[in-house]
């Protein structure tokens, strides 16, 4: 049987190793939806269409903050973490709008 100290140092790693995989996942997540988010970017730029959507970013605003409080994650920060990819997605169209 080990002591406190080595089983708290286990369950450290196996906590850390968890948050890295997911971390991984997180990026890739992203990256995945980044592309499909540049092809709308280039179908909005192709047909004269805004880079912003109000609507529709307030609909996702709402669905991620239910989201999370059933994730039990503060509906706060999922709002703020949207709110910046919804950022960058406008940047990244605008860019593509002077091309």
């Amino acid at each position: 049987m080990s002591d406190p100290v080595t089983r708290a140092a286990e369950l450290l790693r196996g906590h850390r190793e968890s948050i890295d995989r997911l971390d991984a996942i997180l990026v890739y997540t992203l990256g995945e939806r980044f592309k499909h988010t540049q092809e709308v970017g280039r179908l909005k730029a192709e047909h004269g269409l805004p880079p912003a959507d109000p609507a529709r970013e307030a609909q996702q605003i709402e669905r991620l903050e239910r989201l999370a409080r059933e994730a039990d994650l503060d509906p706060e920060f999922a709002r703020k973490f949207l709110n910046f990819i919804i950022g960058e997605v406008i940047r990244h169209h605008q860019q593509q709008q002077q091309e």
